[in-house]
């Protein structure tokens, strides 16, 4: 029975604050929506802001990760280039050491003689002026 009148002297308060013709809504509520308004607006001016740091960012990362990409490959490149080429002139300065002018000679001299009994290599020299 106590807990019934409680509840009704309950109702009754909350029902006075509701319907008492007052709007619930004053002038410190709309001071305090105004200063969150505010709040929030100062708010995603920073994080666009922030993003637009992000993105600048991540531009000049993808900047510097294409100049390193293109800056390796372009090494590599006129390095592979480079070893080529001296590979080649180290290869005939050891073929111009090794084969003497007298073996070539010497080496000519053979194939002649071959080519009086072959036909097929009389041809083949006679084609590269060599007979």
């Amino acid at each position: 029975m106590k807990v019934l009148r409680t509840l009704l002297i309950g109702l009754a308060f909350l029902g006075s604050i509701t319907f008492s013709g007052e709007s619930g809504f004053t002038q410190e509520d709309r001071e305090r929506l105004i200063r969150l308004e505010t709040t929030l607006k100062v708010f995603m001016e920073q994080t666009d802001k922030r993003f637009e740091q992000m993105n600048n960012f991540l531009w000049i990362i993808t900047g510097i990760f294409t100049t390193l990409t293109v800056s390796v490959i372009a090494f590599a490149w006129w390095d592979r280039r480079t070893i080529i080429r001296e590979a080649k002139r180290q290869t005939l300065e050891e073929l111009e050491r090794e084969t003497k002018p007298e073996k070539l000679r010497r080496l000519l001299n053979v194939l002649r003689e071959k080519a009086k009994t072959d036909e097929e290599l009389r041809e083949l020299l006679k084609r590269e002026g060599l007979l």
